[in-house]
């Protein structure tokens, strides 16, 4: 009897094991760590096969082979490589380029987690596509876009809710940042610090356990080692803080040049009023021509980020000429629509601010100075923090890409100053920005995320007061007796003509001699706000606050100008207060 009971009690345990739609989602979390890693590593060789047959050698050794190459090729491949990109954008992808974090962010916050595999896998053909013809883009933010895009389809294939689904999404994210920087920490809060927005229980299981199938999956078949490898570096002296703070406030002003830069060549090509096909072809030329003298630039740029934190402090010339290259090549690509990231670019400026930063302090205070490789590596956190927004995971991304512990503190004061002043001049990030250029804005982006789900039809009235249009000013008098609600005014097929307010009866009624036979066809006046049964609560909720009205009438979908009914801005006000309360739930793994 014992051991019948035994068996019982542990079959009752699995049954409610088996529907724990938490355990559900972790278990469903390492599938999607592994498929995001094996994203990664296709995305990483398809670039280098390119790289391979354009320039004889992979995309980590562009550089060196460019040396080598006659410059009309140095030149051409990356020009009619941004052609061939330009025309597939123009006739054959489902979507624009670049397709990257951002996209991510808008998925994760407006869309409930939803993206689509057709745009993601040709998005992240095209990114790799375009590193491997010498572009001067990162290869992360498509990896972390692809991640997100397989993440998202089996969410979709599952019938998940938004909940689950941005939860699933940034198990994708998560997996591949560890898996692009072998990072699997990082992932972790790059996840939930840029993509989930919350560090809520809920949702830190399953992506941590991402993360970890992500790394393991990318270890196995790429290996273990740091992204460089930099020798083990101190603060030399606690009186260099300030010059580490100081630096924060020059990392600051790279990234905004860097992201300014982007703008720039954008507005420029609008002015310009060249086609989309063409502009990638004309950034890609223009980096033919800087690669001429620095190769460096090719490429994610990691063989120029190798080059400062080996330089010495005398090489702080060649290191500000190496920044403008690379800042320059950087905006042509992506102000031209090449594919691919910042991300790297962003580490890759920074190291090289940081030395030349670091040969300017060692030279002034020769007694007190780390050295040289501790402000490159201060430098490459300050600008990629300023950049991405991510201030927390960028410093953990770096210290698992040096595995260099010795200059954290001096790192965290940097990151914390570049964001700070970042932020003031700039805004959030340069992610926030290419979102703000398409009219989308992620603030209260998960209570808006919750009012989206919600239709007007939702807390719609349907006790309204409507009259025909043929209604004289007695009757109207009556009727506003009964109800000190806004009249509505209809005609024979019940369609909406306007609105008649307490205050315009007032009017009317003590204007001292009405004229006769005076209707509410002649009284009304155009509603302010007009909402339709199957817009949003966002959308309602923005545009009452925006007319401050308060009694909003509701007409059909479509052409249908019938009205259903009304809503008031006080429900829309609790349903916004519900959103919040929800918003919170979510975050303490309370729903």
């Amino acid at each position: 009897m014992a051991i019948a009971s035994r068996i019982d009690h542990a079959r009752v345990r699995l049954q409610r094991l088996s529907g724990n739609d938490q355990l559900k989602l972790t278990v469903l979390a390492a599938a999607v760590g592994a498929a995001a890693a094996y994203g990664a590593i296709l995305f990483r060789a398809l670039a280098d096969l390119t790289a391979l047959i354009l320039f004889g050698a992979g995309e980590e050794a562009m550089a060196e082979a460019a040396r080598t190459l006659p410059a009309w090729q140095v030149v051409l491949v990356p020009c009619l490589g941004g052609l061939a990109i330009g025309l597939a954008c123009r006739y054959l992808l489902p979507g624009p380029l670049p397709q990257g974090v951002g996209e991510v962010m808008e998925a994760a916050a407006l869309h409930n987690g939803r993206m689509k595999l057709p745009v993601g896998l040709a998005a992240a053909g095209l990114s790799a596509f375009s590193i491997g013809v010498g572009g001067s883009v990162g290869r992360e933010g498509p990896i972390v876009h692809l991640g997100g895009t397989l993440a998202a389809q089996l969410a979709r294939w599952l019938r998940f809710g938004p909940n689950y689904s941005r939860t699933i999404l940034g198990c994708g994210v998560a997996a591949a940042i560890a898996a692009a920087f072998n990072a699997p920490i990082a992932g972790v809060f790059f996840a939930l610090e840029v993509v989930i927005g919350h560090y809520g229980l809920g949702a830190f299981a399953p992506v941590v356990i991402a993360s970890l199938v992500g790394t393991i999956v990318t270890r196995v078949h790429i290996g273990d080692l740091p992204a460089f490898a930099v020798d083990q570096h101190v603060v030399a002296s606690f009186w260099e803080v300030p010059a580490f703070l100081l630096l924060g406030v020059v990392a600051a002003g790279a990234a905004i040049l860097l992201m300014g830069g982007i703008a720039l060549v954008q507005r420029v090509h609008e002015l310009a009023r060249l086609p989309r096909w063409l502009q990638p072809a004309l950034g890609g030329a223009g980096v033919g021509l800087i690669a001429l003298a620095f190769p460096e630039v090719l490429g994610v740029g990691y063989q120029a980020t190798a080059t400062a934190l080996g330089a010495m402090a005398d090489q702080g010339a060649m290191l500000a000429l190496l920044v403008v290259a690379k800042a320059a090549a950087t905006a042509l690509c992506l102000g031209s629509r090449f594919g691919g990231g910042i991300f790297s670019p962003s580490l890759t400026v920074g190291a090289l601010v940081g030395g030349v930063f670091g040969g300017i302090a060692t030279s002034i205070f020769p007694e007190l100075a780390s050295s040289l490789a501790v402000y490159v590596l201060l430098g490459m956190g300050a600008v990629a923090a300023s950049t991405l927004g991510a201030p927390i995971s960028t410093v953990i991304i770096i210290f698992e890409m040096t595995t260099n512990y010795g200059v954290t503190f001096a790192l965290m004061g940097s990151v914390a100053v570049a964001s700070l002043v970042t932020n003031a001049l700039w805004g959030k990030s340069y992610f926030h920005w290419q979102l703000a250029e398409r009219g989308l804005t992620l603030d209260d982006s998960r209570e808006q995320g919750i009012l989206r789900q919600r239709r007007v039809a939702d807390v719609l009235r349907r006790d309204v007061i409507t009259v025909p249009t043929t209604t004289d000013l007695d009757e109207l008098k009556r009727r506003f007796r009964l109800s000190h609600a806004p009249i509505f005014v209809v005609d024979e097929a019940e369609r909406l003509k306007g609105t008649i307010s307490i205050d315009d009866l007032v009017d009317a009624a003590f204007a001292g001699d009405p004229p006769d036979g005076l209707t509410a066809a002649e009284l009304a006046r155009p509603s302010p706000v007009v909402l339709r049964a199957r817009d949003d609560l966002a959308t309602a909720f923005a545009r009452c606050r925006a007319r401050e009205e308060e009694h909003v009438p509701v007409v059909g979908d479509g052409d249908d100008e019938r009205i259903l009914g009304e809503v008031r801005f006080s429900d829309l006000l609790r349903a916004y207060n519900q959103a919040l309360l929800e918003a919170r739930a979510i975050e303490h793994g309370l729903r």
